[in-house]
Order: C-alpha cells, then sequence, then structure tokens
C-alpha cells in the first residue's frame, strides 16, 4: 500500500529482480548423488540454523555445505553442491530491466537481500548490467543481519539516509512485508510482475506531478 509519495525505492532481489528456482538445485544435487530428486526437495529447508547463520554471514561455506550435505543425507562434494547452489539463479525477471531503468529517472534505487557470499558472487558478475541500476546493495551475509529482523530494516534505512516512511520496499515475501512495514517502511508485497509495475508507475507518476508543482 503506497500512502504517500517516495524519495528511495529499495528492492528485494530473489523472485523481484532476479528469478529463483531451487528446483534446478535438487535436480543437479540428485543427479551427483544418483537418487531421486524428490528426496532432496523434502529434505531441504529454508528455516534450518546453519541456513540463517549462512545468510548473516557468521558460518562459512564448508560448515554449511557440511551441514547441507547432513540434512540431505547424501555424499556429494562441495564443488558439487556450489554448482548446484548458484544454478537456483536462473536470470532477471521479464521485464524487469526496464522497470528499473524507468524508475531510475525519478528515484535512487537500492536493493536489500538475504543471500549468502557464494550466492552474492555469482550474482555480482552474472547480472552485472541488471544491478548497475542500483546506488548500493546491502547483503544480509556482509550486514550480518537479514530480513524480517526489525535490525537489518533500521540499518538500511540509516545506510540510505532517507526517513523510513520515505522509502518504499519492493519483496515477494509477505513476512518481509510486514516486517519493513512494522519499521515505518511503506512496503508491496510483490506477487507478480504487474505488481511491480503497476506500483512503479503510481510512485513515477506522483513523482512527476511534484516536480511540476514546483516548478
Amino acid at each position: 500500500m503506497l500512502s504517500s509519495s517516495a524519495d528511495a525505492l529499495l528492492f528485494d532481489l530473489g523472485r523481484v529482480v532476479i528469478d529463483i528456482d531451487f528446483d534446478r538445485a535438487f535436480s543437479r544435487w540428485a543427479g551427483h548423488a544418483r537418487c531421486d530428486q524428490k528426496l532432496i526437495s523434502e529434505r531441504f529447508r529454508h528455516d534450518e540454523t546453519a541456513y540463517k547463520r549462512h545468510e548473516r554471514g557468521e558460518i562459512d561455506s564448508e560448515e554449511f555445505f557440511d551441514n547441507l550435505r547432513a540434512s540431505l543425507t547424501i555424499d556429494i562434494s562441495d564443488a558439487q553442491l556450489l554448482e548446484g547452489w548458484n544454478s537456483i539463479l536462473v536470470g532477471e525477471m521479464p521485464g524487469v530491466s526496464e522497470l528499473l531503468a524507468k524508475a531510475a529517472g525519478s528515484f535512487p534505487l537500492y536493493a536489500f537481500t538475504n543471500s549468502n557470499r557464494e550466492h552474492e558472487q555469482y550474482w555480482s558478475k552474472q547480472f552485472s548490467c541488471l544491478l548497475s541500476n542500483f546506488k548500493e546493495v546491502y547483503v544480509s551475509s556482509t550486514i550480518g543481519l537479514r530480513k524480517p529482523e526489525a535490525e537489518a530494516y533500521d540499518y538500511v534505512v540509516r545506510a540510505i539516509g532517507v526517513s523510513a516512511d520515505r522509502i518504499v520496499f519492493f519483496d515477494d515475501s509477505l513476512e518481509n512485508i510486514e516486517g519493513a512495514r512494522a519499521r515505518g517502511l511503506q512496503a508491496v508485497h510483490v506477487k507478480s510482475g504487474a505488481d511491480l509495475a503497476d506500483a512503479l508507475a503510481v510512485l513515477i507518476e506522483r513523482s512527476r506531478a511534484v516536480e511540476e508543482r514546483s516548478r
């Protein structure tokens, strides 16, 4: 819900800017382990302590992959795990390049993602042109905080240097949206590309109206 205009826009990356498909990792891991992909899918859990600690940068890839091997009950190498791990990053969301480029003409753009160092190294190279639209990308494993923790939003708001209520945050996770709103940000739950496009159109129109009135 957009209650007012904005001074900065803040975007989640996964499934807002970059498409993600965990089935790609499950397929690769199952192939290396010579087991049923369904078993891998059933055993993988986003809410495991190691998963969150990895996204906060509290553990390195070796410890995370050791935990992953144990939880998935497969015996494959770190290199094979990393190959599958990075394969979840499919490509840019349809039409998002044009949307970001247009929005950047009216607002400073920032990104805030729950991610780990391995994924950051991958997407920062693979999607460098797309990510060049952002003045800064805040990564949970770098700042040591992840959404939807209150301290994570507070950190990013301070770093951007704009009042929370003048920042519009876009995320595909309702939990993250509710966390942002609790810290005073305006927030848009992105369930489809149309949600993002419609919200940006409203914001750009409001920005142009303000510019016209100030002339």
